[in-house]
């Protein structure tokens, strides 16, 4: 294919975008825990990219894009990135470019796990926990919807990382949380968010990025990249709207719990917004804002410490998108509201089934890390803090 530079010129920026996502989910979540554990969360944020950007150059993008073995994983051809360069082939832009567009959404993905340990991971024990994960859960499930694995082949449609990036990393933090234990205190001491601005700030840069993370999977400056730029910016102000509505007839309309709705309606048309409308998308996001609204408060209620809630606003809300892709589709295909029942019912499935891998090797792996060199921190250094033990800093007030 011959190289278009308009195509590249956007995907150019829109990998910068999504870039910029990962230090926002830093400091979403930084705002969100006590002083003596912001500098940690904002570092496991640089930490989660630093470390997906050398595994995904050595073997990440093979796995994800190599040539398919047995619908489940790529091979290992492109390690190293082998014979990825600057040249365009299949898709209008550079092949050295696509792969580091989709570097940005396997780091991202890591931080948006961190939500499961926030306050209490060993900087060691992330490491090796963070490197295997993305190679055994983020790697295959990429190979699934986009690298010609078998869900792809079946039909399921996941525009920009509906099972991808936002189940697979929603369900992980559920799954390590459980493994790691409830942070202490928790349910008895106060655990306020220490920096609220802090938290919108980083919402913001998420809300901004994410224009890139959807728009930019078109892999084109065109209509369909434009129509996915507006649906995405509608769900996004109708999740908002929703879960503000929602929360004031409970209380306070929070404002944490309003751009915690933004990033619900965000995280639901992401794998829908090449595929629908803008009227479909404003119900995608309302709908998402609400399921995420009460997922967060059954968690509350059963006493579950994911931190910081991805699995309630990135699992449930990317579930919902998921499924909601089979349910609205109508553009390049057709959803379950224009009588395509295998569209909805092939796309449930494979959001069901990257729910549940996500989880389980999640808790394996988890589960082997913890039983060897361990995942928690002593007592002692989670009472002081993370930012003392493990980075030896202090966030000023």
């Amino acid at each position: 294919m011959t190289l278009d530079s308009g195509a590249t010129a956007w995907i150019l920026a829109s990998t910068c975008l999504v870039m910029l996502m990962t230090p926002g989910v830093g400091l979403f979540y930084g705002g969100l825990v006590r002083r003596k554990n912001v500098i940690s969360m904002v570092a496991l944020a640089f930490l989660s990219y630093a470390l997906v950007s050398v595994q995904w150059v050595l073997c990440g993008y093979s796995l994800a894009f190599g040539p398919d073995i047995g619908g489940f994983i790529g091979g290992l051809d492109y390690l190293g990135l082998s014979g990825i360069g600057m040249e365009a082939t299949s898709l209008p832009i550079p092949d050295i470019l696509f792969a580091a567009f989709q570097l940005v959404f396997a780091g991202l993905t890591l931080a948006i796990l961190t939500s499961g340990v926030a306050e209490r991971i060993r900087l060691s024990a992330f490491v090796l926990f963070g490197l295997l994960w993305t190679t055994l859960v983020y790697d295959p499930l990429a190979h699934w919807a986009w690298g010609g694995g078998w869900a792809a082949s079946l039909g399921a449609l996941d525009f920009a990382g509906g099972t991808v990036v936002h189940i697979s990393s929603g369900f992980g933090a559920l799954a390590i949380a459980l493994v790691i234990g409830k942070r202490m205190g928790f349910g008895e001491n106060s655990m306020e968010p220490h920096n609220i601005p802090l938290t919108l700030l980083g919402a913001g840069l998420l809300w901004f990025g994410w224009f890139g993370f959807n728009a930019g999977s078109a892999i084109a400056a065109d209509g369909l990249a434009s129509n996915a730029l507006m649906v995405t910016n509608t769900a996004a102000a109708a999740g908002a709207l929703a879960w503000l509505v929602a929360s004031s007839i409970r209380g306070k309309s929070s404002a944490v719990g309003m751009v915690s709705g933004a990033i619900a309606g965000l995280v639901g048309i992401t794998p829908a917004a090449g595929f629908v409308d803008v009227p479909s998308s404003l119900v995608i996001g309302a709908v998402a804002g609400l399921l995420c609204y009460s997922a967060l408060l059954w968690r509350l209620k059963k006493g579950f410490d994911e931190s910081l809630d991805a699995w309630a606003i990135h699992g449930v809300g990317g579930l919902w998108g998921a499924i909601a892709t089979g349910i609205f589709a109508s553009i390049g295909h057709t959803g379950l509201l224009q009588g395509n029942f295998y569209q909805f019912g092939i796309n449930t499935i494979d959001a069901l089934i990257a729910a549940g891998y996500a989880f389980i090797v999640t808790y394996v792996l988890a589960l082997v890390i913890d039983r060897t060199i361990g995942l928690r921190v002593t007592e002692d250094e989670e009472y002081v803090g993370l930012d003392i033990s493990q980075h030896g800093e202090r966030a000023h007030a």
